[in-house]
């Protein structure tokens, strides 16, 4: 290649370069429109041919079509149905990718049995394909990390579907840590191998942890309290008086050596400050019990995981004030998980007791359920169709801390729109197009 046309080619790349920069930052500040029969905010009544206004990717407006303009330039989508993005509450998609293979299979870490410095972000992958297809379903933001399988697994985070980084994706670091009680989580050989030694291992290490705090807590105490001053004996009247002596200044205080940083130790003071909930996998109501009693014990935030026995415990669980992530409705009823119910949802929800629905870790290709299609299987299961999509909505996003940019079509929150044919939860429909901040990031049928 010539000297002139290797130059046109570097100037071809740049230029192309610089317009696909430009493209990317005009998406995220689209102007978007939406327009539907019904449009499910979550914050109220449904809507009756209403329109949603997203402006730099925050919403703008909401309301009847006939009293919400739209402005001029907006690009404009139509639907039958428009709900706000799904969340999925729990999952491990990003973590466990579609291949299936060892490179793309970061959700457990089976070298210890309590990890909980295991950061979620540290494995995600963004461009996985799983997360692409999450999305065409309307699922706009999944709250993903270290999967069920040891006693403490690691971390989740929230993330949104869309975005080539995790930091473009990221809506909140450290959402939970997340631990697992039962038989998933014990050990063929070497600790734990009961439930006993479980609970025990846990306890032992949030007790060393919590007096660890105690005492850092003293010595900053005793540091920052200042020292008293010498006295001066009083003078002796017989005695001639003494010369006056130059007073000697007091030594500078030496500062405290920082205190060695303990990654294990600092995620485990968080759940301790209730900082963080602790999400604890529990199938059997024995085990669901024991998360309880840890919770009352310690005064930390938990979360039930999966909870397919909770319909044998609605009062406890009720009494404590927990809120339950769980089981896909279609899980498999097998193992710790044989006595599951197609109704747990709908259980749950006579009882008061906040719940979401996730989509859990698969073993099987493609690794990953879709929280649309199990929250329908609970709305055909007894479940009020507010109530199950609440639990894929605004009740996911305060059960993860996240209500305050996601869960609700409201002014101010972010622009993660999901539009369907028709109910989203009826087989037929399909989801016609994904609005995430403001950008239209999917708009093929699904």
């Amino acid at each position: 290649m010539n000297t002139s046309r290797m130059a046109s080619s570097r100037v071809f790349i740049a230029a192309s370069a610089l317009l696909a920069l430009f493209a990317g930052a005009h998406a995220a500040l689209a102007q978007v429109a939406v327009r539907a029969k019904v449009v499910h905010t979550m914050s109220g009544p449904a809507l009756r041919d209403a329109v949603i206004i997203v402006t730099d990717g925050k919403i703008a407006a909401v309301g009847p079509a006939g009293t919400t303009p739209i402005p001029d330039g907006y690009r404009v989508l139509t639907a039958a149905v428009a709900t706000p993005g799904l969340i999925d509450a729990r999952a491990t998609v990003g973590l466990s990718g579609l291949l299936n293979q060892r490179q793309d299979q970061d959700q457990l870490d089976r070298s210890a049995p309590i990890q909980p410095e295991l950061r979620a972000i540290d494995a995600y992958n963004p461009l996985d394909p799983l997360v692409a297809y999450l999305r065409s379903f309307g699922i706009t933001a999944v709250n993903t990390g270290h999967a069920p399988g040891e006693l403490v697994s690691g971390q989740t985070a929230v993330l949104k579907t869309a975005g080539d980084t995790v930091d473009a994706a990221l809506v909140r670091d450290a959402t939970a840590v997340v631990a697992t009680f039962g038989p998933s989580s014990i050990r063929g050989s070497g600790s734990p191998g009961t439930r006993a030694k479980q609970i025990a291992m846990l306890r032992q290490e949030l007790l060393t942890v919590r007096a660890d705090v105690e005492k850092r807590a003293r010595d900053a105490a005793a540091a920052a309290t200042p020292a008293a001053p010498p006295t001066t004996p009083a003078p002796d009247s017989s005695s001639p008086a003494p010369s006056p002596a130059q007073p000697t200044p007091p030594a500078p205080p030496t500062p405290p050596a920082p205190p060695e940083r303990n990654l294990r130790d600092e995620a485990l003071a968080s759940v301790l400050s209730r900082d963080l909930p602790l999400i604890i996998t529990a199938h059997r109501s024995q085990d669901i019990a024991s998360a309880l009693r840890i919770a009352r014990e310690f005064n930390i935030r938990i979360i039930l995981d999966g909870a397919a026995e909770a319909h044998l415990l609605t009062d406890e669980i009720k009494a404590a004030g927990v809120d339950v992530i769980l089981h896909p409705t279609m899980y498999r009823a097998t193992g710790e998980a044989e006595n599951l119910s197609f109704e747990t949802a709908a259980t749950l929800h006579a009882k008061g007791i906040r719940f979401a629905i996730q989509s859990g870790y698969e073993a099987y290709v493609p690794k990953t359920r879709v929280i649309l299609l199990e929250a329908g299987v609970a709305a055909g299961n007894g479940l009020p169709f507010d109530a199950a999509l609440a639990s894929v909505t605004i009740d996911a996003a305060r059960i993860l801390g996240v209500s305050d940019r996601l869960g609700s079509l409201e002014v101010g929150k972010d622009g993660d729109i999901a539009l369907y044919s028709g109910d989203p939860f009826e087989y037929t429909s399909r989801c016609v197009a994904v609005v995430i901040d403001g950008a239209v990031v999917s708009d093929s049928p699904r």
